[in-house]
């Protein structure tokens, strides 16, 4: 059956006015040391591609990217733990969109998607509450700086497999999610950072 010209005109309009959007490979290189750099601007031929990034319809602008949402909260989980605002506000925009009382289908709650084994650890007794969600999820991320020597790649992979599968690879576990879960939220953090 032939789709009807009216349609396929209006799935045309849609594809042009959606926002464009920018593609970015992500390449590795380990130094003599050991340590695992992460760059989409390679500066030597050491670096070999690691993640080809296939482009998202996601917009950037200010408005989805929340920058005023939660922000005390934010903010004073932020001092607490010394950790970087920016950072925890990509985590929250990349586990829950800004959305206290989403559960996602493994059972992870709240803004920073808290799994319920680990309520206790975190001292969160409420994963809806805003305040403690945020000061449970920026509590774990504080943990897994000091864990993983401030490597963000291995801290955010960490913050979406476990540290088990970080430990277990000595690097970015290659699972297609925690791929693009990392991706995503380098290109979060970047753009709160402006």
């Amino acid at each position: 059956m032939e789709t009807p010209m009216g349609i396929k005109i209006l799935v045309l309009l849609v594809a042009l006015l959606l926002p464009p959007v920018a593609a970015a490979d992500i390449y590795m290189f380990i130094d003599s040391a050991g340590i695992v750099h992460f760059t989409n601007v390679p500066t030597s031929s050491d670096y070999k591609l690691y993640i080809r990034e296939r482009p998202e319809v996601t917009n950037l602008n200010n408005s989805q990217l929340n920058n005023s949402q939660f922000h005390p909260e934010i903010q004073r989980a932020a001092t607490a733990f010394k950790v970087d605002p920016s950072l925890v506000r990509a985590v929250i925009k990349a586990e829950s969109d800004f959305n206290p009382g989403v559960v996602s289908k493994k059972g992870a709650t709240g803004l920073m998607q808290i799994m319920p084994a680990n309520y206790d650890d975190l001292k969160v007794d409420d994963p809806f509450d805003p305040e403690q969600n945020i000061m449970g999820g920026t509590r774990y991320l504080k943990r897994l700086m000091t864990r993983y020597d401030g490597k963000l790649p291995l801290v955010l992979a960490a913050y979406n497999a476990g540290p088990d599968a970080v430990d277990r690879y000595n690097s970015v576990p290659p699972f297609n999610e925690t791929q693009r879960y990392v991706s995503k939220v380098m290109k979060f953090y970047a753009s709160y950072k402006r």
